[in-house]
């Protein structure tokens, strides 16, 4: 018998992960507190949890690719990929990829940057999940979804770790695309 499916409102798994958090204050920038997911990742049973959790509400939605944004949003987009059976398709920073790429520019809580994916890493009329480790002002999903839109694909929606509601990122993507396990 195969065991249930966390849900994103498992109160025991976001207390769990909430528990293992680890506020990092004035990184990257003073006036920052940086959430540090890193213990989170260290403990593999967590870890598995958080990724089930995590890809649970995009199970029967034919998703065929899941883009992982730079950096941490690759530590749970490839598993999370794994577990819909679907490619992985990182999202970089500018000049890090190998081959031909498309880039797409924007401003975040902190500065500003860009994004850029293999002009080929996603085809047309396929259906992509974006994820990222946390959404913060919505810049960075913004701007990838820009990308996978002009790549030809079809966003399915975003999963987010965790949300720091009080910037206002799930209204930037719109709230009924956004599923996260924890919000502050």
């Amino acid at each position: 018998m195969t065991p249930p499916v966390p849900s994103l409102t498992d109160t025991t798994l976001v207390a769990d992960v909430n528990a293992r958090l680890r506020d990092v204050p004035d990184f990257p920038k003073p006036g920052i507190v940086f959430k540090d997911i890193t213990p989170v990742l260290a403990d593999p049973r967590l870890f598995g949890r958080v990724i089930n959790a995590m890809s649970a509400p995009f199970r029967g939605q034919h998703v065929t690719k899941v883009v992982g944004v730079e950096a941490r949003g690759f530590l749970l987009g490839a598993p999370i990929a794994l577990a819909l059976n679907a490619g992985f398709v990182p999202a970089r920073k500018p000049g890090k990829l190998p081959h031909r790429s498309v880039v797409e520019r924007y401003s975040l809580e902190y500065g500003s940057d860009g994004v850029e994916m293999h002009e080929d890493a996603i085809l047309q009329g396929e259906r992509v999940l974006i994820v990222d480790d946390v959404l913060a002002t919505g810049g960075t999903a913004e701007a990838t979804a820009r990308l996978v839109s002009r790549l030809g694909g079809e966003l399915v929606g975003f999963s987010f770790l965790l949300s720091l509601d009080f910037l206002e990122g799930p209204n930037r993507l719109g709230r009924e695309r956004v599923t996260t396990l924890l919000t502050f």
